[in-house]
């Protein structure tokens, strides 16, 4: 095999890659947003012993392999990305992206996940949920944001890939 046609398979996967990264980023991006315009919205109308078991359910059910793995394969595949990118043209994209998204997911870690646990305690669905909503939501549409330029970061990292010659 020779050099070219090294560079030129490494591109291929780097894209591949970098498409999958979009990919997942834009299913988290999408979970994000979804629950900042609809589902804590229609939630917020419901009365406090429904709003807590509805949030449960939903904390329970969205830790499945399909959640996970765009979940959590967005950070792992934008990282391989940002590696497998270094010296391209379009790697400070990339890199942004990876960023944003880890912040994200710093955000769900650190605040999202640590206030669906307390809510999964039991006591006075009235006490429960002031202490939940209204920091939940907020944290929610940073992660939301965050999610989302990590999603147009990689999204402009491809169409730039895109634009590079075969063993270039």
């Amino acid at each position: 095999m020779t050099r070219p046609e090294r560079t030129t398979q490494r591109n291929g996967t780097a894209g591949g890659v970098l498409g999958a990264a979009t990919v997942a980023t834009g299913l988290a991006a999408g979970v994000f947003y979804v629950f900042a315009c609809a589902v804590m919205p229609a939630l917020a109308r419901s009365d406090d012993r429904v709003y807590v078991e509805v949030v449960r359910d939903i904390n329970d059910v969205i830790q499945n392999p399909v959640f996970l793995l765009s979940f959590m394969g967005a950070l792992l595949l934008t990282g391989v990305a940002a590696w497998q990118g270094r010296g391209r043209p379009y790697r400070q994209w990339v890199w942004a992206g990876l960023a944003a998204y880890a912040l994200a997911f710093l955000v769900t870690v650190v605040v999202n996940i640590p206030l669906n646990d307390a809510l999964a305690e039991r006591g006075n669905p009235a006490a429960l949920r002031e202490e939940f909503e209204d920091p939940w939501v907020a944290w929610n549409v940073v992660r939301a944001v965050l999610s989302t330029v990590a999603l147009g970061c990689l999204a402009r990292a491809l169409l730039l890939y895109g634009r590079i010659r075969p063993g270039a």
